[in-house]
């Protein structure tokens, strides 16, 4: 399940943005995936839920939007149109709690 190392690296970057932001409590973090990106939305979601457990990230939501395909063939003739659209997985905003961290 590659869904794992995927929820592992976005819990990743998520916390280093966090800290950058001045250790602000994550909410949300708000997430753009494509079909053609290989991701299990589900899984991505139970897996990112483990790999935020212990961490500044811990009962932050996790919000996929899905992307549709768009191809854009100029000519209608070829085998293969050029994919536009479909293969994203980023993550696009987080929302943090105004209040500082308490502890």
């Amino acid at each position: 399940m590659h869904e794992l190392s995927v929820a592992c690296a976005i819990v990743e970057g998520v916390v280093e943005e966090a800290e950058r932001l001045g250790g602000v409590r994550v909410k949300a973090v708000h997430l753009r995936v494509g079909p053609l990106s290989g991701i299990d939305k589900e899984a991505l979601c139970f897996c990112f839920d483990l790999a935020a457990e212990g961490t500044p990230v811990a009962g932050a939501e996790l919000r996929v939007e899905e992307v549709p395909v768009v191809a854009y063939c100029p000519a209608c003739v070829g085998p293969t149109p050029q994919v536009k659209q479909g293969r994203e997985l980023e993550v696009v905003a987080l929302e943090v709690f105004d209040e500082a961290p308490t502890g």
